[in-house]
């Protein structure tokens, strides 16, 4: 009878465990992705139309005056609407123009050129110019692929560290037909909210000038001034 009594045990102990294996499990949490950096007062971000947030890490330490620049007008929501009026496959998307053309520039004095060792390549930041050194102002460019020849001609103040693949979805052109746009611009540390889409609209009057990086013609204005003002970029 304890034979049989054991055998029994064994066998019901075998037919429990399907039921046990089978039994939900608690779904394991998925974190949100971290930056890869907790210096959030030098995260610049960009939400753009192509479909999600690109997170730009800022370098204060080798361009302290375009970094504050971008950070004075984000906060002004100089960006938001802004277009990127000048995109060349290969090369570079270029944007913060509020006239859209490559003419325009916010209303704060040009911001003297940071020449410094941040090389050109793929995900590099940058403050676009007219052919003077220090005429740079809110205009930047993303750099697509490497173009070392440009390194310490022009300001490299930052470098994409997450969401590069919306930056490659800008639409191309010089303009392009249906450009792409900053949504909105945000610094990290401002608590900002999670990506939307959705239109938004340039709040800052346009200044005269031209705006241009090397190999292409500078942006003609749709109308000519009454007055250029040559150090308005």
């Amino acid at each position: 009878m304890r034979f049989l009594a054991a055998f029994l045990s064994l066998i019901l102990s075998f037919v429990a465990l399907p039921a046990l294996a089978q039994a939900p499990q608690p779904a394991a949490a998925t974190p949100a992705q971290p930056l890869p950096t907790t210096d959030l007062q030098n995260v610049w971000l960009l939400d753009l139309s192509t479909g999600g947030r690109v997170a730009i890490l800022l370098r204060p330490d080798v361009a302290p005056k375009m970094v504050e620049r971008i950070k004075t007008l984000t906060r002004q929501h100089f960006y938001d609407g802004l277009v990127f009026h000048r995109v060349i496959d290969g090369f570079m998307a270029q944007g913060g123009d509020p006239k859209g053309d490559g003419t325009g520039g916010s209303q704060l004095p040009d911001v003297a050129a940071e020449f410094n060792y941040l090389p050109h390549v793929r995900g590099a930041v940058a403050a676009a110019r007219a052919e003077a050194e220090n005429s740079a102002n809110s205009q930047f460019y993303i750099v697509f692929q490497p173009r070392l020849q440009l390194d310490k001609k022009y300001t490299v103040f930052g470098r994409v560290m997450t969401g590069m693949n919306y930056v490659d979805a800008i639409e191309r052109g010089e303009p392009p037909a249906n450009p792409s746009r900053v949504l909105h611009a945000y610094i990290a540390a401002d608590n900002p909210p999670a990506y939307q889409p959705g239109p938004a609209a340039a709040v800052i009057p346009a200044a005269l000038g031209d705006v241009t990086l090397p190999g292409a013609q500078k942006a003609t204005p749709a109308a000519a001034p009454a007055k250029k003002r040559a150090s308005r970029r």
